[in-house]
């Protein structure tokens, strides 16, 4: 199954109640499937900003006209300024299987990246210790373990060059706290837009280029291997990298 979208470029501090710039990849009685915007917050936090998952609930509940609170589980998050496949649970039975699913590692997790100064080798593996600051919201990648340090590993390739930027596809094979962003400043390559993680200037829209392109798990009630894969949003450099 592949499923593909294009999202188009919105300025995430725009905030939205309604359905109407919802990108829905795929969906049946177990799981909805949605392209997120960057700038979208996948759960509430102390912003007061809607979050994505609040967005879900109000489109099911109009699609289906369900009476009441709809039900819906955050399966997993993405980062703020991060765009990409985000999955949410219509049921607790699809909840705990999906959650079951992440915590053993039995996702495949690709990701797109834009660089401005690539990697030495064309592709290869990156393997750090990260430890996270909660006050920064920040984490910092390290080359040997060190204390409250956890493992983090992915591998990239230079999947293309772009006029003044390089094209990473990234397969998580750990699922850390800001994992790619910290893993790449690491190697001096930070991504485009993240001030946070060593860039040198921002996006205009406070994204970052970094999108969540595919995602590929064992459904959690049809029993089959199901794949969903998501356009990146509409802008110059995004555009050149399709």
């Amino acid at each position: 199954m592949n499923q593909t979208n294009s999202l188009g470029s919105e300025n995430p501090k725009i905030q939205r109640s309604d359905t109407s710039t919802l990108h829905v990849l795929y969906e049946d009685n177990h799981l909805v499937v949605v392209n997120k915007r960057p700038g979208d917050i996948v759960q509430g936090d102390k912003t007061g900003d809607t979050p994505l998952s609040e967005v879900v609930k109000h489109y099911l509940k109009t699609k289906y006209n369900k009476p009441g609170n709809v039900y819906l589980g955050v399966v997993h998050r993405l980062d703020r300024p991060t765009s990409g496949i985000v999955v949410f649970a219509k049921t607790s039975k699809a909840l705990s299987r999906m959650n079951a699913l992440f915590s053993r590692g039995e996702t495949q997790k690709t990701y797109w990246a834009v660089v401005k100064t690539p990697p030495e080798k064309e592709k290869g593996s990156l393997i750090h210790w990260l430890v996270r600051n909660p006050k920064q919201n920040k984490s910092y990648a390290h080359d040997h373990e060190v204390p409250n340090s956890k493992k983090a590993v992915l591998h990239y390739r230079i999947l293309k060059q772009l006029q003044q930027y390089y094209l990473l596809e990234i397969d998580l094979e750990t699922g850390r706290h800001h994992q790619i962003r910290a893993q790449l400043a690491k190697l001096g390559c930070p991504i485009k837009g993240d001030l946070k993680y060593g860039a040198q200037r921002s996006n205009k829209d406070a994204s970052i280029h970094l999108h969540a392109r595919k995602l590929a798990f064992e459904h959690p009630v049809q029993n089959k291997r199901v794949e969903y894969m998501a356009n990146p949003p509409e802008d110059p450099i995004w555009n050149a990298c399709i």
